[in-house]
């Protein structure tokens, strides 16, 4: 089993935050099987050795997955600097240790994944797993069939990242100054859709992401969240093995 750095392990047990249980590890309030350990690389089995933290033992949290409907203008994050609203100041407290899987940019709106089951969740975000995600897209224009070809064969680069190709572009429905299309990734690279639809010379006007590997979006309203169902969590672990 992958053994994790000591301040980790109190994190994802939800004792402390990650930099809070670093200062406790230094400080000499944590023990490890009754020895005080002040190291905050010391590597840990989950679920060996007995922890306490002030003399109370610390035990795992239990596992839990939702799935949010993030609207646009909030930020993927555990908490902003800027003040900027974010995806957990719209689910509240959900166990500890709960964060969102990866990103989705402030603009966009969509499936946004929520867990304590780091392992799980890194697995996901594996770009060697090529973990499927499909978005709803509308852009401005109609772009021509060289340009879509472009984005399912090209692999371009943004400020010296490369991104793509695209894994699928679908066409869905053309409106009088814009067109929908379903897009698919098996990577996820920082407003990689954006980037590709403006390199072909049509902006992204709406983007709406409607599903994450096993998990869909499907009626979730916005700004609600759901837990995730047994055989969600299930295809996730699978994709984690």
């Amino acid at each position: 089993m992958t053994k994790i750095f000591l301040p980790r392990w109190l994190s994802r047990c939800g004792a402390l935050p990650r930099r809070a249980a670093e200062q406790a590890v230094v400080e000499g309030r944590v023990r490890v099987d009754g020895r005080v350990v002040r190291d905050v690389l010391f590597a840990l089995t989950p679920g060996g050795p007995e922890v306490t933290l002030d003399g109370q033992r610390v035990l795992p949290a239990s596992l839990v997955w939702f799935a949010l409907h993030k609207p646009r203008g909030v930020v993927t994050t555990t908490d902003d600097p800027e003040g900027r609203r974010t995806v957990m100041d719209l689910v509240g407290t959900l166990g500890p240790g709960v964060a969102p899987v990866g990103r989705l940019d402030r603009d966009s709106q969509g499936l946004i994944l929520l867990t304590n089951d780091h392992r799980a969740a890194a697995a996901l975000l594996d770009p060697s797993r090529h973990v499927r995600k499909v978005y709803r897209v509308k852009v401005r224009g109609h772009p021509a069939d060289a340009a879509v070809e472009r984005l399912l064969t090209e692999r371009m680069s943004f400020d010296g990242v490369p991104m793509g190709p695209l894994a699928s572009v679908a066409w869905v429905a053309r409106q009088p100054a814009s067109t929908w299309y379903e897009v698919a990734l098996s990577e996820g690279k920082n407003r990689q859709i954006r980037r590709m639809f403006s390199a072909v010379e049509h902006e992204v006007l709406t983007l709406i992401r409607t599903a994450f590997g096993p998990v869909a979006l499907g009626d979730l309203p916005v700004g609600a969240w759901r837990p995730l169902t047994l055989p969600e969590r299930r295809d996730i672990a699978a994709l984690a093995l």
